[in-house]
């Protein structure tokens, strides 16, 4: 199996760039977090506007064990086209491989979509012997989506975007996802047939649909449970719901494995961080970046920690730092600030309004 996870591809009428500035790494982090786990061989990432920090943020926190690619779309010309670049990092097909090779295409801006609904697409394309399947879902308001159309049997024979759409077709409830699965030796030639003949003046990866679908080639689709998975963030007001969905996801699973968050809500964890199992979160606490808490200790209230190190039995609260060692039993606090470098030794206190020089 092969993935090719770009950056930016998300199939919407409305893609404001400067969003992508802000989080579209934290965003591909997810995404490839979900791949690792289908699993998959490799990871293409199609990169474009700040090509070089997206790369070393990949590079730095990137799943362990994934191999990941990197290919630059330098002149933005589609998600079509971010396709074609992609596939210029994927190997040939082994020609004694009588196996298929599968391309899984997820757009950068999904990171809510879960691992189990990957493997599901994957398993749905293969059972169906489809040139491609499609990641669907029925919105109550549709509106900025492209929609999927059926033959009278059923089958998915093309995908309109909206600014394409006539009337007929905008009231249709089930929405494309800009989630594939496709052959790979029929989709490389079906890309080769697109034209940027539209009012975008770009090659739209949903044509490729059409392209299959109209050849005669089998096209299928599986309709996912949860709508909320696959919605993409286009704006400020749907990255804090897809954070707040996020976030919610990772306390559950660290509750689950022994963590106490008094308050889950006020508790905000990334996806980088390692707690072990008795640790205790009070309201307020914010851990990021690469910080690891060691058993026993308490954290917060009101405290954010980035790429720190807190030891066992160690309570830490009112504080800010940032690349700071905190010693095993150490107590920190209140109002405590530690400088990139700090260390609090074992079993120290500092005392409140500490503040600790950088080193």
């Amino acid at each position: 199996m092969v993935l090719a996870a770009g950056e930016g591809t998300r199939m919407r009428s409305t893609r404001p760039k400067p969003l992508h500035l802000l989080c579209g790494r934290a965003m591909l982090l997810h995404i490839l977090d979900a791949m690792a786990k289908v699993p998959v061989e490799r990871a293409v990432v199609v990169v474009g506007h700040g090509a070089e920090r997206v790369t070393k943020k990949l590079i730095d926190e990137g799943p362990a064990g994934l191999t990941i690619d990197f290919v630059e779309q330098r002149v933005q010309r589609g998600t079509g086209d971010a396709l074609m670049v992609g596939l210029s990092a994927v190997p040939d097909d082994d020609p004694d491989d009588e196996d298929d090779a599968e391309v899984v295409v997820v757009p950068g801006d999904a990171p809510l979509i879960r691992p189990a609904t990957l493997a599901q697409l994957v398993r749905t394309h293969r059972e169906r012997g489809a040139a491609a399947t499609l990641l669907s879902a029925r919105l109550s308001e549709p509106k900025g989506y492209g929609r999927v159309i059926r033959g009278r049997d059923g089958g998915v024979r093309r995908i309109v975007e909206e600014v394409e759409a006539g009337p007929e077709e905008k009231a249709i409830d089930e929405v494309a996802t800009s989630i594939y699965c496709f052959r790979r030796s029929l989709m490389a030639p079906a890309l080769r047939r697109l034209t940027p003949e539209n009012r975008q003046g770009e090659y739209y990866l949903t044509d490729v649909i059409e392209v299959l679908a109209a050849a005669g080639h089998p096209v299928s689709s599986l309709v996912v449970d949860d709508p909320n998975e696959v919605v993409g963030v286009n704006d400020r007001a749907q990255l804090a719901v897809a954070e707040a969905e996020l976030r919610r996801r990772i306390n559950q699973r660290w509750m689950s494995q022994g963590v106490t968050m008094v308050d889950p809500q006020r508790t905000y964890v990334d996806a980088g961080v390692r707690l072990a199992p008795d640790v205790t979160l009070f309201p307020g606490t914010m851990l990021g970046g690469q910080t690891v808490v060691a058993e026993g200790a308490e954290v917060g209230p009101d405290t954010r920690l980035v790429d720190s190190s807190i030891g066992a039995g160690a309570v830490v609260a009112h504080t800010v730092g940032t690349n700071a060692e905190i010693g095993e039993g150490a107590v920190v606090g209140p109002f405590a600030a530690l400088g990139p470098g700090a260390v609090v030794a074992t079993g120290a206190s500092t005392g409140p309004f500490y503040t600790a020089p950088e080193r």
